[in-house]
Parts: structure tokens; sequence; C-alpha cells
């Protein structure tokens, strides 16, 4: 059967609504990053309660990823990208009324399950709507979607958090969840994997291990009872999940080099870059005196790197191996980690951005389109919850073990005699006066230190890659694309 007699005519509309799903989370991350130091001086917000404004999105997003995304395939995918959009908007306009840390905390709570729901969808959709011919060009311009979305943020967030405060900064999500809504309604055709059974056991087993392990990784401390809960859950997970005749995941596909290879890529990925933003939009308000829309702007330049070379890596693609492709994307990145590691000021942050742009736009579109494409049609949600899933655990562990290298080196650089407040928190420093100097220059080497990190796991990512993922013969390419349509 050919390809052409069986695609959807809607598809590009579908893919246009994939794409405003996801924007609105692309969104919200780097609005949220932009706003630490407003919520710092507004709400009062002490270190501990702004990680876990960060953090308790993470922690609920990661703990249900996998069961979303068996459910998507189950009940319907465009169900469960309504319902996570309707969730996920609501609670970004609940955002606006609050008034205390804990209220916000739960609002992101909310939002972490709205989102869990949400983007398993995106991407399961994606790879059933296209075939193999167009599915790369489709997933480039998904991930071209988020770049946009990086640049919207801090652009529209900048001006919002300068004229009607931090809490305007979630009405940017409403809007944008609305109309992906109406959308989705009127132009999304509604796909299901064959009838399957639910794995209630499974759910339960991979909802408590993975909220445990991320909490484990977020809290930071030897918590026995955690780390015990994490790990016997998530082995229990793993030995239902292989005897049950209907699992929720199958882990067969762990078996894929390709599967395995990529997925560890991505993590590694993730953790070398994860709390890029959260580092980025601190040194650029703290230490450079940015106001929040011209620290906004000043991330531009790496985001339309990333969006250019996002597109010429979907072509490249054509041409030049998955492997090859995610292993020079993962060096440039690293290079673009030395560079913030050894410089001082915009100018060199501005090079080094631009670098780190190419490298992620190289490597991002080959390593989604590696991961999905060892994945069969009819598990594309776990698929793509297993992509979201990994992504996340990798964030978390980067905000969670970054952040702590941060602190932990900033106070270590501050002269012992400044006030407990001001060693800190560059904040409090800030805030207190008479510490500026100190403190600014104690965050820049803690910044220094956290980008020798991300270099690190970058070129581990890369030579990974190239270790482990392997180019599947064209025959088997071939048989895939049969598969999918067929």
């Amino acid at each position: 059967m050919e390809s052409n007699t069986v695609r959807d005519p809607r598809r590009w509309w579908t893919l246009a609504v994939l794409c405003l799903a996801t924007l609105v989370l692309a969104v919200d991350g780097t609005v949220l990053n932009l706003a630490i130091p407003t919520l710092v001086r507004d709400l009062g917000a002490t270190p501990s309660e702004i990680q876990w404004i960060l953090d308790a999105y993470v922690l609920v997003f990661a703990g249900l990823l996998l069961t979303a995304g068996s459910l998507s395939d189950r009940f319907g995918r465009r169900k469960m990208l309504v319902i996570g959009l309707a969730l996920f908007g609501g609670a970004s306009a609940l955002a606006v009324l609050v008034s205390e840390p804990w209220h916000l905390i739960a609002m992101r709570t909310l939002m972490g399950v709205g989102g869990s729901v949400l983007m398993p969808s995106t991407l399961s959709i994606l790879i059933t709507v296209f075939d193999e011919e167009e599915r790369r060009k489709a997933m480039a311009a998904w991930g071209a979607t988020s770049m946009i979305g990086v640049v919207a943020g801090p652009t529209l967030g900048g001006l919002m958090l300068e004229n009607w405060g931090w809490s305007s900064v979630f009405l940017i999500n409403v809007p944008i969840a609305l109309l992906a809504i109406v959308a989705a309604l009127v132009l999304m055709p509604e796909s299901k994997a064959p009838a399957r059974r639910i794995d209630p056991v499974g759910v339960i087993l991979s909802i408590v291990g993975l909220t445990s392990a991320v909490y484990v990784i977020i809290e930071r401390e030897w918590n026995v009872v955690a780390i015990a809960l994490a790990v016997l859950a998530l082995a229990a997970f793993l030995v239902w999940e292989r005897r049950s005749e209907h699992p929720m995941m199958p882990l067969e596909l762990f078996r894929q080099r390709n599967f395995s290879g990529a997925s560890f890529s991505i993590l590694l990925m993730s953790f070398g870059a994860g709390a890029l933003m959260l580092m980025l939009t601190q040194y650029l308000q703290f230490v450079l005196g940015y106001g929040a829309m011209q620290a906004g702007l000043a991330l531009v330049p790496y985001v339309i790197a990333a969006a250019v070379f996002n597109g010429a890596g979907a072509a490249l693609g054509q041409r030049v191996s998955n492997r090859a492709l995610i292993a020079s994307g993962m060096f440039v990145l690293a290079v673009g980690f030395v560079i913030l590691a050894v410089t001082t000021g915009y100018g060199p942050m501005l090079a080094g951005l631009v670098v780190m742009g190419i490298g992620g736009g190289l490597a991002g579109p080959a390593a989604y389109a590696t991961l999905m494409g060892a994945i069969p049609v009819e598990h594309a949600g776990v698929g793509s919850a297993m992509n979201d899933t990994v992504q996340q655990v990798g964030m978390a562990l980067s905000i969670a073990v970054l952040g702590s290298v941060l602190a932990g080196v900033y106070t270590s650089a501050m002269p012992e005699s400044a006030p407990a407040q001001a060693r800190a928190s560059i904040g409090e420093a800030l805030r207190l006066g008479g510490w500026e100097g100190p403190a600014r220059e104690a965050f820049t080497t803690a910044m220094h230190v956290g980008s020798w990190i991300g270099a690190v796991f970058c070129l581990l990512a890369a030579v990974l890659a190239l270790a482990v993922l392997r180019t599947p013969a064209p025959k088997r390419a071939e048989q895939s694309v049969e598969a999918a349509i067929g």
C-alpha cells in the first residue's frame, strides 16, 4: 500500500494544534524561571519555597507521565490532550489569585497534573498521523515550537512582570490553552490503540515509584523511607510488567539499542542543560543587573540559533545518521558550556548561548526521531510518555543536583563574615545591601562550576550515542513504514 493513500488530509492542521498545545508548556517554563527574583521580592519566598514552586510541577508531572501515556492509548489521545489543557489552563488562571508561596506550590502541582495528561498525547498523535517520510519534518516543527515558546515566554513574561507583577505571567497560559482546546475539538481526529486491558497494578506501582524517586532527587536528603519506597515500587513495577499479560509499558523496548541508547542520551542531555535557564536568568538579573524584560530578550539569540538548527538538523537527518547528529550536537553543546564556564559578561555569554543553540538544534530532532522510531504505533502514548519521563527525570536531577552545587559553591565563595542570609542566597544578599560585590562574584563562580558540570554530561551523552546507537538498515526502515501505515 502506498503511504500517500492513507495520509490524513487534516494532518498538518493536527500538527498546528499539537504545536499550540506544546507552546503552552514551553511558555510557562521560561516565564516562571524569569519570575524567580520577583517571587523572592513580592511573595517573600525562601530559597526552599522557590525550589518547591519549581519542583512541585516536576514531581507530579514525572510521576504521572507513564500512566497518562498509557491511558491516552486506551481512551483516546485527543481526549487526554483536551483534558490536560483544561487542567493546565484552569490552574494557571487560579495561580493569579494566590497570596502565599504555598498557594502557588499547590497551583503548580495541579498544573503538573494537567501537563502530565497533555504532554504524552502531543508526540504520540504526531507519530500516528505522520508516516516515516514526513515524521522527521513534523518533529522538527514540533521541536521548533518549544523554541518559539522560549522566545515568547521571556518577551511577554518580562513585559508583564515589569508592568503587572508576577501573578500576571500565568495569564499567558490561559488564552493559549483555550485556543488549543477549541482547535483540537474542531480540527483533530481522535486516535486510540487497539483495545487493551488497563493495568491497575502497573499504574499504582509506576506512580508510587516515579513520584518517590523524583521526591528523593528534589529533597537531596538521605530519606531512608522515600528511597526504600522508590526502589521497592520501581522494582515491583519492572517485575510485574515483565510477567503481566497486558503490561502498561512493554519492557522489550529496552532491548532495542536505539530506544535505550536514545533514552539515556536524552537523560544525560536533560541533566546537563536542565538547570541552564534557572542559572542564567538569575545571573542576568542578580549579577548583571538586567530587568526582567531585558533578561528575557538577552536569551533570544540562544532560542533563534536552536530553532534555525532544529530545522537544519531535520534536513540533515535525510543524509546523515541520527547517531552522528546526536553525537556531534552533544559535543557542540559541551563547547557552549565551556565558553560559559571560562568567561564573564553578556558578550561572551552570547557566544556560548549561540553555540549551545546550534548543538541542541542538531541533536534534538535526531534523538527524538531515534527514540520514537523504535516504538510500535500501538504503544505511541507510552513511548511518548517514556520520552517525556526521561527528560523530566533528567531536568529534576539537574535542578536538584546542580541547584545544590550552585548553592554550595555560592555559600563557600562568600566571605565568612557575611550574614547567614547573604551567604544562603544572592537575592537575600542584594536585599540586605552592603554585600553586592562579593555576592555577584560568588554567584559567578558558582555558575562557572555548574557550566563545567553541564559540559561533562553533554560529552558523556556524545560518547554514549557513538557507542550504543546503530543506523537501521534500509530494509528495516521500509518495513517500519509499512507497519505504521498498514
